[in-house]
């Protein structure tokens, strides 16, 4: 069985969604193993989006100007720079402001193709782009344009591990051994 990591964060918790975004997810037979409330730390923060790597900090400053030029702005003239790396450097701090902001929600979902399905469920990253029937796209509208805007993060109510590697490794940032349970559900003893 595969395990995956699902944080809601501050925006879910604080608009009372917890409970309606958790039922989807168990809907789909996935099963709860772990869970706790915790307030993110910025080593916490660093080591899960890893931004400590020129790399992502530089794919994410590519990002924000694919953004500005899509929407006819200049991010130079908006940001003061159009420098990849201070871009992502920009980027960084409102994504850790945004995920500090309040309490996030951990769970350590386990089931068949558990990564594939809640990456389904929950829709693409940015929110606007998101569909009818998936977890972003009924309970958010907003994207990376009106968050750069605003100088914060985008606002997508929840995290979920990417692939099976990443959801490996978030496991052991966000929960030590001892906080994973092993369990049968109901309809795992038919």
């Amino acid at each position: 069985m595969e395990q995956t990591v699902v944080l809601f964060k501050p925006d879910a918790v604080k608009r009372g969604l917890v409970g309606e975004i958790l039922k989807r997810l168990e809907r789909t037979g996935l099963k709860i193993v772990a869970m706790k409330m915790v307030t993110a730390s910025d080593e916490l923060l660093l080591k899960h989006y890893q931004s400590d790597n020129p790399a992502t900090l530089k794919r994410w400053g590519e990002k924000t100007l694919k953004t500005y030029t899509q929407y006819g702005k200049n991010a130079k003239k908006e940001l003061g720079t159009d420098d990849p790396m201070e871009l992502g450097k920009m980027v960084n701090k409102w994504l850790f402001d945004y995920v500090k902001s309040g309490p996030i929600i951990a769970i350590l979902l386990e089931g068949k193709h558990a990564v594939e399905n809640v990456i389904a469920l929950a829709g693409p990253t940015m929110p606007v782009q998101s569909p009818a029937g998936t977890i972003r796209g009924d309970f958010s509208t907003d994207s990376a344009a009106y968050a750069n805007d605003e100088k914060r993060g985008v606002m997508n109510l929840i995290h979920v591990s990417a692939s099976i590697e990443e959801a490996n490794l978030e496991k052991t940032l966000w929960f030590t051994p001892s906080e994973i349970h092993d369990y049968k559900r109901v309809e795992e003893y038919i």
